[in-house]
């Protein structure tokens, strides 16, 4: 009986066809079959109902799905204790969204990389959402997004990492206005209505009965702010404290009554067996804050 059969039964449980299971574990469908019917054949077993157009295990199948997590589970944890040593090794999938990528994450590689040079660590970048459904799926260990807005998988735990506050920008020359008179008379430069944070705006738009005349719709908060500041229009978009000291002379206004806020979070399967890697994220991010707070 192999790890990686286990693996894929157990992969075709949590995502409920066969294809999906051979995506995630990089497999053909003839294998992740040929898996299967291994397992079927050792155990003298029926693992799943084949009468049925969708993957529904059988009595047999779902006590071996549960005996099997807790065999994968159990080696990962082994793995994971004998290659650690005098700092981490392993590898650690993670994922950002595109600020957190420009601004924060390098320096937290470079930290992690300085501390534990035997973790290799590989991002990729995304919106929340997209971000959130691949640690649903297994393909990431953790990621930084957005709050979780809802609704989200729920089988994904997060903890708090930094805020953000979420501002009007609107050109130099328009001071003065409020926003309700900055968004009845200059195009609306909308965050992306799909990120969560887009959805923070969007609701308290509605919540506040505030019309807009929509000129374009991205997902870059620093692209943004520069087309409001030079007279585009005004764009609505949470920003650090950093970012906003470094945005050219503008309009500023906060917005939200009470002025929103967006919390940034490390976001984790709530079964995941890989926290002790990612926490090390957070140490770096801590680190990092610690650091530009003794410098000041």
């Amino acid at each position: 009986m192999s790890l990686k059969a286990l693996r894929t039964l157990v992969t075709i449980a949590r995502h409920g066809t066969f294809a999906r299971a051979a995506d995630l574990l990089s497999l053909t469908p003839s294998a992740v079959s040929l898996h299967i019917k291994t397992l079927e054949d050792e155990l003298q077993v029926t693992l799943f109902d084949r009468s049925r157009r969708q993957v529904v295990l059988t009595e047999a199948g779902q006590l071996a799905v549960a005996r099997a997590e807790g065999i994968l589970a159990a080696y990962d944890e082994l793995a994971d204790t004998l290659a650690s040593g005098p700092g981490l090794r392993g590898r650690l999938r993670i994922g950002a969204i595109h600020t957190v990528l420009a601004r924060r994450l390098p320096r937290a590689l470079v930290w992690i990389k300085a501390h534990h040079p035997h973790l290799h660590v590989s991002v990729v970048s995304g919106m929340s959402a997209e971000l959130a459904r691949r640690v649903e799926d297994g393909e990431l260990d953790a990621a930084i997004t957005t709050e979780p807005v809802s609704p989200y998988p729920q089988s994904l735990r997060y903890e708090p990492l930094f805020e953000d506050r979420f501002w009007a920008i609107a050109s130099a020359e328009l001071a003065g206005q409020s926003l309700p008179q900055l968004l009845a008379s200059q195009p609306f430069l909308r965050f992306d209505k799909r990120a969560w944070a887009g959805r923070q705006i969007e609701q308290e738009l509605r919540r506040q009965r505030l019309q807009v005349s929509e000129q374009m719709e991205l997902d870059s908060q620093e692209a943004l702010a520069r087309m409001a500041a030079m007279g585009l229009g005004v764009a609505i978009i949470p920003m650090s404290d950093d970012d906003l000291a470094r945005l050219p002379e503008a309009s500023v206004l906060p917005f939200g009554e009470p002025q929103l806020t967006r919390r940034m979070v490390l976001l984790e399967h709530e079964k995941s067996q890989r926290r002790h890697l990612s926490a090390v994220l957070k140490t770096a991010l801590e680190a990092l804050d610690q650091g530009a707070m003794q410098s000041q």
